[in-house]
């Protein structure tokens, strides 16, 4: 209530400020402010271990919300935006961007259509946190006995508490989800995990997701637009579905035939693991994983287990963590403080030459009850060096205690890719900090940073910070490397049907998130089950991502180009510096 007090304030002192040199910034100190004040109380309703605490931090959100949608619409705020003075180009660019953000939100519109845009703003933000409360509350727990366990690493399930029958209670966070999907060798103990998991947020998200969808299409008809899409990118690389959809059309090209050919892989693993004849051999979707998994091991001896010992949770984090610091001359110090539990962590990033404190970065690694069940990272506070003020990010992963694999340990530099995005900007403006980007941008950085797990010198930096880690032995770098590509073609099928079908869902006259979903999922190499419901924890484009999930394929081409500077030296400090300063 007092956060909402002050902003309010902040905004009628700014409806009568003078339009003179300063008004862009105060404009952008009520950003300021509303990171400070709104952006931790958004953030913790995530990541809190207190049931009470998300519930009540996500009754607030809502109140945020609502008064973000009549900022949002404020004419006084947007005429006087458009006759501020403008010193210099970076000025220029930060009008635009804000009057774009002013016309999106309905400003502009006659009054009735900007009441009903607001009106449909709310309700969004209402139904996308319901979404994800559904998914971070759902406790899901599947029972197993430690027979239908076999193959799973008992580090997996030997800590997992027990039912009535004596069976194991397993979570579908990702630490128990993968390795089950990866190692069970009874197919039926996969089939129930993935049918857990796929099933996660069940018929109540889907309803939430088809309104989400709905009132998403009638906000863009108020702005004269058929379809959510074309409203959407029109300020993004892609500028128009059209244009998505082509670049869809490419990739999927480009991967049909591989993915094709890999499944006949996956079938003859199958076909010789169980002795039934390849003719009569269906490979099913929770297979997939395990029998990759074989293929690799086969093909490349490439197990991902193998590589947890050498990557202790912590340790690959003070990892990840020095690899920035090569490349890009900043250091991270972890300092004691008190945050939302107690095992999240603070580091304060400073520039390496003068030791002037630049950033901060908190970090919350492993799974709990009621968490983020995904990855990601929050930017709670962005640079504006027009106040000295320093950038904040929050990396949010859930990893297993026992070590990371590779896969883990790419995904940790991905994420950290976008917390390194947050903390190095030194933007003069907070509201153009950041990942403040083109959305279909926005994945780049962290997209490239993808790569450097594969560089047995930059692997070599584990020693450095974690001198009794045993080394990754080099012949387990080299068949990882050797694997890296396999199985590729499934994977990008995967996301071109993620992509292909956020984008057919919001062209949709009226949205029907599970059948449209069964048809496109039923016309990909492996089919589709019936009666489960992806759709159901599709979170991505239930929030943000909403007609704009192709960006991550959009992006991965940037990145590759990106990585190009880095061929010879991944951790080259003068190609880190040109990556950072933009040049």
């Amino acid at each position: 209530q007092a956060g909402l007090k002050g902003a309010s304030q902040r905004v009628a002192a700014l409806e009568r400020r003078a339009l003179d040199g300063g008004w862009l910034a105060a404009f952008d100190d009520l950003t300021v402010y509303l990171e400070d004040h709104q952006g931790p109380n958004d953030f913790v309703l995530n990541v809190h271990p207190n049931k009470a605490v998300r519930d009540a931090a996500q009754a607030c959100s809502l109140r945020w919300a609502d008064f973000g949608s009549r900022l949002g619409q404020n004419e006084k705020l947007y005429r006087a935006l458009q006759k501020a003075p403008q010193a210099d180009a970076i000025d220029a660019e930060f009008v635009r961007l804000a009057s774009a953000q002013f016309e999106d939100s309905g400003v502009a519109l006659p009054r009735p259509q900007r009441a009903r845009a607001k009106q449909i703003l709310d309700k969004l933000t209402e139904l996308d946190q319901q979404f994800n409360k559904n998914l971070r509350d759902a406790g899901t727990r599947v029972a197993f006995t430690e027979a239908e366990l076999q193959g799973v690493p008992d580090s997996v399930w030997a800590q997992a508490p027990r039912d009535a029958q004596g069976r194991r209670l397993l979570g579908v966070d990702y630490p128990t989800y993968v390795p089950v999907m990866r190692s069970a060798e009874n197919g039926e103990t996969r089939r129930r995990m993935w049918l857990a998991k796929t099933n996660e947020g069940g018929q109540a998200n889907l309803d939430l997701l088809a309104q989400i969808v709905t009132l998403r299409g009638e906000y863009a008809k108020l702005f004269g637009f058929d379809n959510y899409v074309d409203f959407n990118l029109r300020r993004r690389m892609a500028q128009n579905g059209a244009t998505a959809t082509r670049f869809l059309d490419a990739v999927s090209g480009a991967v049909t035939a591989r993915e094709k050919d890999e499944l006949q892989e996956l079938r003859a693993a199958k076909a010789q693991h169980v002795g039934t004849p390849l003719a009569q051999t269906t490979v099913e979707r929770w297979d997939a994983s395990f029998y990759g998994e074989r293929v690799k091991l086969q093909k490349f001896s490439v197990d991902q287990n193998a590589f947890r010992p050498y990557f202790p949770p912590q340790a690959s984090l003070a990892f990840a963590l020095r690899v920035i610091e090569k490349m890009m001359g900043v250091k991270y110090e972890r300092i004691p403080n008190a945050l939302w539990h107690d095992e999240a962590q603070t580091y304060v990033v400073s520039d390496a030459a003068s030791g002037k404190p630049i950033a901060q970065l908190y970090v919350d690694l492993y799974p709990r009850d009621g968490k983020y069940n995904h990855a990601a990272v929050w930017p709670l506070r962005g640079s504006a060096t027009r106040l000295q003020r320093t950038p904040a990010a929050a990396l949010v992963v859930n990893f297993d205690r026992n070590g990371l694999t590779l896969d883990e340990v790419e995904t940790l530099l991905h994420e950290l890719g976008h917390a390194v995005h947050v903390n190095l900007s030194a933007t003069r403006y907070a509201a153009s900090a950041g990942t403040a980007v083109m959305h279909d941008f926005v994945e780049a950085p962290s997209q490239m940073l993808e790569d450097w797990v594969y560089d047995p010198q930059v692997l070599k930096l584990m020693q450095e910070v974690c001198p009794t880690c045993k080394p990754v032995p080099d012949a387990l770098v080299a068949q990882a490397q050797a694997a890296k590509h396999d199985g590729k073609g499934g994977q990008f099928g995967r996301q071109h049907l993620y992509a292909s079908y956020d984008l057919a869902l919001h062209q949709q006259a009226k949205p029907e998130p599970l059948p449209l979903w069964a048809r496109m999922e039923g016309a990909t190499p492996l089919g589709h089950v019936p009666h489960t419901m992806f759709p159901a924890g599709f979170a991505h484009i239930a929030g943000g991502y909403g007609a704009g999930y192709y960006g991550y394929l959009w992006s991965l081409v940037v990145a590759m180009d990106l990585r190009t500077a880095f061929a010879a030296d991944k951790l080259d400090p003068a190609v880190g510096q040109r990556y950072s300063e933009g040049v």
